[in-house]
């Protein structure tokens, strides 16, 4: 088996391991009239109605398996995910959404799920499902703000090279539902939220900019993130006033660690990175790999990051007392400032950035892909490269140095190979990076 296919094998275990049907499953059960999640339990004897409501790339799926141990249970819901990533529900209502960007779908759905929200009793039970993505497709309008404001604001930050910590503090701050607000919402009602965390450190208010947990940032926070990125004079006055309103107190804050609010209200994490990569390195050693989880919270500008991942590939080929073939994981979410005009996502751009440093080093393989199947606003969800990769693109005419100045990334795999292209997995616990070292 070549390579490139066996480090396609590790990364496809990851992504396997956090799939919501086992996630869910492991994680939540029915037993009589006492509904375990985690290691907590729920009496629902007194329980008039539950509801299903959720966010993310992965919340239908979610939802179909709490369907599964719910059963007739559920008296409703409202469901809102990316496009291509919904699935059928027999209780609760699914509605497909723009992802990065916000669009339409996602402002009714966000309105329709505040309403669900809003009309919960103190009899009934909410179970709130997030999943990474559900900071874009959960989507309102505070303050009278234009939709267009909004898509203005979110493609400057996905672009700008802001972490998704600086992303989803401006997003909470732009928003009546984020940072918190649908748990104020929700209340009186009793709140469970099941997560899939796509964030570095699993932080519950950065994960779909914790709708329903405490929030510890502040409009001022926001403001000095637009300022960071230079952003003040490319977003609209609509957004910079709402935001400088909201530092003089003319917007309440979102709730704070502490606040009565949160009182009755559960949050459990069901799937995380680290699990994905702990099946990672155990399909490479099934494999025949000395495998070694190198660090599972890569972040920052993602050139600097494949430099670092490649220092270290070849420091441990070409060390001799460590035994060969090594397969080396990483995980976390990379981010890349956008000067180019060409099609590509962050791992791709990795890929390609590591090809060209691989041109003359043999004997490395580099898989970079996303868990849920996507990787910017493309069909795919990363790359893998060797050594190989440059000179088959010589052989093409193909110059990867003016496709990676370009952004380009894609373009240049679908001519020259090595697109990793899953479909939509129904899960997302940020990257995973395969090196396979000879």
């Amino acid at each position: 088996m070549r390579n490139r296919d066996t480090a396609l094998q590790i990364f496809l275990a990851g992504v396997r391991s956090v799939l919501p049907e086992k996630l869910i499953t492991d994680i939540l059960s029915l037993k009589g009239q006492v509904l375990v999640a985690g290691s907590h339990e729920i009496s629902l004897g007194s329980v008039e109605n539950i509801r299903v409501i959720g966010a993310g790339k992965a919340s239908a799926a979610m939802g179909h398996y709490v369907e599964c141990i719910l059963g007739d249970r559920i008296s409703g819901g409202h469901i809102v995910v990316k496009y291509g990533h919904s699935c059928l529900l027999k209780k609760i209502k699914v509605t497909e959404a723009g992802h990065p960007l916000p669009d339409e779908n996602g402002f009714r759905a966000a309105r329709e799920i505040i309403d669900i929200a809003n009309k919960a009793s103190g009899n009934d039970l909410v179970i709130c499902l997030i999943s990474g993505g559900a900071s874009a497709l959960l989507a309102d309008l505070p303050g009278g703000l234009l939709p267009e404001e909004l898509y203005i604001v979110n493609n400057l930050l996905v672009r700008s090279g802001a972490t998704i910590h600086e992303i989803n503090c401006v997003r909470k701050h732009l928003s009546a539902v984020k940072g918190g607000q649908l748990a104020r919402a929700i209340r009186p009602a009793r709140l469970i939220t099941l997560i899939i965390s796509d964030v570095i450190g699993n932080n519950l208010d950065v994960i779909g900019s914790g709708p329903t947990v405490p929030d510890t940032t502040t409009f001022a926070d926001a403001l000095a993130v637009i300022e960071k990125y230079n952003l003040t004079g490319d977003v609209t006055r609509g957004v910079l006033n709402y935001i400088r309103d909201g530092c003089a107190g003319y917007h309440p804050e979102t709730p704070k660690p502490g606040d009565l609010i949160f009182e009755g209200t559960l949050n459990v994490i069901a799937g995380t990175n680290q699990a994905a990569l702990r099946a990672c390195k155990n399909e490479a050693a099934k494999l025949g790999f000395r495998s070694y989880i190198i660090d599972t919270g890569i972040e920052g500008d993602v050139d600097t990051v494949c430099e670092s991942i490649l220092n270290t590939a070849v420091s441990f080929r070409n060390n001799k007392d460590i035994p060969k073939p090594a397969c080396l994981l990483y995980g976390g979410e990379t981010t890349v400032r956008v000067t180019g005009d060409g099609l590509g996502g962050r791992n791709q751009h990795l890929a390609l950035s590591a090809a060209i440093k691989l041109k003359d080093i043999p004997g490395i393989t580099i898989l970079s892909a996303g868990t849920d199947g996507t990787d910017g606003p493309t069909d795919a969800a990363g790359a893998v490269a060797d050594s190989d990769t440059f000179a088959e693109a010589s052989s093409m005419n193909e110059d990867p140095i003016n496709y990676l100045a370009d952004f380009n990334s894609y373009n240049f795999f679908r001519r020259v190979g090595g697109l990793i292209t899953t479909g939509p997995t129904y899960t997302n616990v940020m990257d995973i990076v395969v090196v396979i070292v000879e």
